[in-house]
């Protein structure tokens, strides 16, 4: 969860400056927060006692998760965050957003949408997401979580992801499928690739070998064969190409 998500680590000059984000200053971002509200659903408090130092205890929806204040607050410096009390009670509430979704909410408003399933980046697959504050944030069970509920909540987003509005734009010999409504989860309109062609003809583009070009998080083209494979030899992003009718045969990543 800590990544990269404060923004990217600063220049060698850069980190020469910085000021440095301490452990005491994630403690009073997490009391501001808490006395904010940052979420009704969502439980703040600092673990003291532990092995290592104080830990952010959150409590969310059931699923409780832990890190040191340590950790956070190096992520923090790294990334240049200053150290005035704002600045950092901002970051944290960004790192926030990310926190693991709850089995709970996955069941109630996941979206399936399509995601890399292996760290190289070569293998497609489906992903539950939810969304927060134009966020998509990838769900990854519980280890409490039984498999009749994440089958569940898998069919539960086919199901959503099936209705997700979208936009569709030809360019030439390409059609372009953006998600109207919520940002960033706009693979989830390859649920129904039938209707895409369909829609596609209706809007004048007729395509004899569909194949769609993915890159997760954003639009989809569709286009023949020879087309979409020029586009992925082009990009600069990290892609895949696929028959359409091989939708149907990919796994949960």
């Amino acid at each position: 969860m800590t990544g990269a998500l404060f923004g990217t680590p600063a220049g060698l000059l850069q980190r020469l400056n910085r000021a440095e984000v301490r452990v005491t200053d994630v403690r009073a971002a997490v009391e501001l927060l808490a006395d904010r509200g940052v979420d009704p659903d969502l439980e703040l408090g600092v673990l003291d006692g532990a092995g290592r130092g104080p830990m952010l205890v959150l409590d969310d929806t059931g699923r409780r998760t832990r890190v040191l204040l340590a950790e956070l607050a190096e992520q923090m410096t790294r990334a240049r965050v200053p150290v005035a009390a704002e600045s950092v009670a901002t970051a944290l509430d960004a790192w926030l957003a990310r926190r693991p979704v709850p089995d709970p909410v996955a069941l109630a408003a996941g979206i399936a949408v399509l995601d890399w399933s292996d760290a190289r980046q070569t293998a497609l697959g489906w992903r539950v997401v939810v969304t927060r504050d134009q966020l998509v944030v990838p769900w990854r069970p519980s280890r409490t979580a039984s498999l009749p509920l994440v089958h569940q909540a898998r069919s539960a987003a086919l199901g959503r992801a099936a209705v997700v509005r979208t936009a569709l734009r030809v360019e030439g010999p390409l059609g372009l499928w953006t998600s109207a409504g919520v940002p960033g989860v706009d693979t989830a309109v390859l649920v129904r690739p039938e209707e895409l062609l369909v829609e596609m003809a209706a809007a004048g583009l007729r395509l004899h070998d569909m194949h769609v070009v993915v890159t997760p998080g954003r639009p989809v083209a569709c286009a023949d064969a020879a087309v979409a494979r020029r586009l992925v030899a082009e990009t600069t992003d990290a892609c895949a190409t696929l028959p359409w009718r091989e939708l149907a045969d990919l796994g949960w990543a």
